[in-house]
């Protein structure tokens, strides 16, 4: 019998700023808490004190202070309420970047988006496993933006964000690195303002300025449209659906990056996960549906290393699925699971 955790529901609103106060109230356990990680993973694995790595962070912040000033209030309420300080809360939002400098292990998902001829009504269904490692915080806020957007959002230890706008609009995001990641502006500061944004055009046109390597990320939206973007830090590709269905993992499906993949060394049951992806989403075309697809998610084939991802007791360092979503656009609903799908059932939550 599957068990019915749900996250708690942290609803902000207001200034910019107030919703930076009301968010860190609300998740001040786990804001705390990702700082401990931070400084405690960097100082054991790297010899890197906390001077060292708010140092680092710190130099992103002069092009995000310019790229989105909105973001910069929200984490100056975050900052006021929980008790750190500025440049530790910025630190957070750096953390996939800082990663990566330090050679950390990278997070591993599976993602899709359905629409047209392969879903069983001909809805847009867009949806992903989050896998990474044991106890990183994952908070569910529902975001009241005074231009009258309303977000349901997946904050990933609070440096990535994964949404569902009340535009109709909702993204996925998967880790792809290339051989050289180089970024002025970190995913944790620019995913925020694409998701502000009222189309997915709109939206779709920032991922393309900033996107330098460190992620691949889909957007679909409730008129049907679905894209994709793979990029390396000088480059970039669009994906777009074939017969109406978009999927990914964590390795390059663009030819011209193979070359600077780092799948191979870093991710190698990327190749599986994602051919089993295509081989079930086949087997269900033209009647994919969200029990179909809450399924899907739950696959164990090559487990432990699989859709659906639990801890590898044979790996030293290990990922395990720690939150899976699936978006419906034209309903405005977004169902959400706590920890691995095979043991927890899905909450809906609705505009």
């Amino acid at each position: 019998m599957k068990n019915s955790k749900e996250f708690k529901l942290v609803e902000c609103r207001g200034t910019p700023y107030e919703i930076g106060i009301q968010w860190g109230e609300g998740c001040k356990e786990s804001i705390l808490k990702i700082s401990e990680n931070i400084n405690n993973s960097m100082e054991y694995f790297h010899q890197a004190s906390k001077e060292q790595i708010i140092s680092h962070a710190m130099k992103f912040f002069p092009k995000v202070r310019e790229f989105d000033p909105y973001l910069v209030e929200i984490m100056r309420g975050q900052a006021d309420a929980t008790g750190l300080s500025f440049e530790e809360i910025f630190t957070q939002k750096c953390f996939n970047e800082l990663t990566l400098n330090y050679n950390n292990i990278a997070g591993l998902c599976t993602s899709f988006a359905v629409t047209g001829k392969a879903t069983e009504d001909g809805k847009t269904i867009l949806g992903q496993n989050i896998d990474f490692l044991t106890g990183t915080p994952i908070d569910l806020l529902k975001i009241h933006h005074s231009n009258g957007i309303v977000q349901f959002t997946l904050s990933f230890s609070n440096s990535s964000e994964l949404t569902f706008s009340s535009t109709g609009i909702g993204i996925c995001g998967n880790s792809t690195i290339g051989e050289d990641s180089s970024s002025n502006i970190p995913m944790g500061c620019y995913l925020p303002k694409v998701m502000r944004e009222k189309n997915i055009n709109d939206a779709m046109g920032i991922l393309k300025q900033v996107a330098s390597g460190l992620g691949y990320y889909h957007l679909a939206d409730r008129n049907g449209h679905i894209c994709g973007i793979e990029s390396i830090h000088n480059d970039f590709q669009l994906l777009y659906p074939e017969r109406d269905m978009l999927l990914h993992s964590n390795h390059y499906i663009t030819k011209r990056f193979e070359r600077v993949d780092t799948a191979p060394q870093l991710q190698p049951d990327s190749y599986n996960r994602l051919d089993r992806m295509h081989s079930l989403m086949n087997e269900s075309y033209g009647n994919i549906n969200i029990e179909k697809i809450m399924k899907i998610l739950s696959d164990h084939d090559d487990y432990p290393n699989s859709i659906c991802r639990h801890i590898d007791p044979s790996a030293e360092i290990s990922s395990e699925t720690l939150a899976s979503f699936i978006m419906v656009p034209e309903e405005g609903n977004i169902y959400i699971s706590v920890g691995n799908p095979c043991e927890s059932n899905y909450v809906r939550y609705e505009f």
